[in-house]
């Protein structure tokens, strides 16, 4: 188990510390637990003391963090607790992506000692499947593991093994990125992915830095640099299809379509309407190449997919009616192929169209099959937290009945 780095820290100290990672300004922290910046200020610099309870647990649900990581100590882990990746698995993600095993010998430090390549690849291939399944708890506990072991095994791997090994690895710094972004930590998240581009490098896989490339881009998104996403997908996805020649495989066209979907939401989230649509006709016309039912380097890139980004893109723009007619066009047979990963996060793209366009109870109703679908998607992400709270807060009271009990469960407040 990892050591909580805020454990010495003063308490305003950790308030401050875990306000950072979430990537809040004082102000923005402030307005949603009720109080005033200069109140937050006075708190994280400790010249007020924070000694009410009630106000603890306000600032604890805001941070999406447990209560006794704010007083320094281990939070209790119960059985539930387990079900999603808590704050003790992310720091000892922190620590592994922190660590430079490549450094070892020079300061005689403990060396890990490296699986079997063989192994290794099995482990990373269970890891994909893992994250496509959306079970985020028992995936964190491996890449725990891989993330210490998967330097070695480049470091160790014999030369004509070495491109394969530092492959495996950038798929694993990949994953990494894709979980911590969904958790909420887009500086973890963009350090893992940077990560990723750099084994890529080392593997001499185009394709694959194609992939770790949109790991970037989305890691930038989420610290809200949209317009440095965008360019980013737009420069690298016409690297990939230069060098796929004048007849690129299916392998290619995936890569340079799922590039061309993720500047799509870069460009939504910077309001540029015209760009996303333009993106948008482009990755279509790759994907009717491709077609449906393929899963190169984990893209799930086609047809359906491109429908599911064009819905994401229009809520990003604030287009909820058009988010809500691309949805129930999608041909639900394609549509139940995909991987439950990308089923669920849909469903929440898609209730928050609905909950745009005041339909608050097919809004709840698609976060309640979400959580059916892949219910760690729901219960370990901020975001989705958020948008249950914001439905319930529009319904008034008209929410469906499993809604309000799910949002119970997750202790969330409307």
């Amino acid at each position: 188990m990892g050591v909580d780095v805020t454990e010495e820290l003063p308490i305003g100290r950790r308030v401050a510390y875990w306000r950072q990672r979430r990537t809040m300004s004082q102000q923005v922290f402030a307005d949603r637990i009720g109080k005033s910046k200069s109140w937050v200020d006075k708190i994280e610099r400790g010249v007020r003391r924070l000694d009410k309870f009630s106000v603890l647990h306000d600032i604890a649900d805001v941070l999406q963090v447990d209560v006794q990581l704010l007083l320094g100590r281990d939070p209790e882990r119960s059985s539930e607790a387990f079900n999603c990746v808590d704050q003790v698995e992310v720091e000892d993600i922190r620590q592994a992506l922190e660590r430079y095993e490549r450094l070892g010998t020079l300061f005689e430090a403990a060396p890990i000692q490296p699986m079997p390549l063989d192994d290794f690849a099995k482990s990373v291939s269970h890891a994909w499947m893992t994250f496509e399944a959306a079970n985020y708890a028992a995936l964190a506990r491996s890449l725990i593991t891989l993330l210490k072991t998967g330097p070695a095994v480049e470091e160790e791997a014999a030369d004509p093994q070495k491109t394969r090994a530092a492959n495996l690895l950038s798929q694993v710094y990949q994953i990494a990125s894709s979980v911590l972004r969904k958790l909420g930590e887009p500086q973890l998240a963009w350090l893992a992915a940077d990560r990723a581009i750099s084994a890529a490098q080392r593997g001499d896989d185009p394709l694959l830095i194609g992939t770790a490339t949109t790991r970037v881009a989305n890691a930038l998104r989420s610290l809200g640099r949209s317009s440095a996403a965008l360019d980013l997908n737009i420069q690298v996805a016409q690297k990939v299809l230069a060098q796929g020649g004048a007849d690129p495989g299916a392998a290619a066209l995936s890569v340079h379509g799922q590039l061309l979907l993720q500047g799509a939401m870069a460009a939504a989230q910077c309001g540029d309407l015209p760009t996303a649509r333009e993106l948008l006709r482009s990755a279509d016309g790759i994907a009717d190449l491709v077609g449906d039912g393929h899963n190169h380097y984990w893209t799930s890139f086609g047809p359906t997919n491109v429908a599911l980004h064009r819905a994401a893109a229009a809520v990003e723009l604030g287009e909820g009616r058009m988010a809500v007619n691309t949805h129930v066009r999608i041909d639900p047979e394609a549509f139940a192929r995909l991987v439950p990963e990308r089923r669920a996060h849909h469903y929440v793209d898609v209730a928050r169209g609905y909950n745009q366009i005041g339909d608050h109870h097919e809004a709840g109703r698609l976060l309640v099959e979400a959580g059916r679908v892949a219910p760690l998607e729901i219960r370990c992400r901020p975001l989705a937290h958020q948008v249950i709270s914001d439905v319930l807060r529009r319904s008034r009271g008209a929410a469906p009945a499993p809604l309000i009990a799910m949002a119970e469960e997750l202790r969330l407040a409307a």
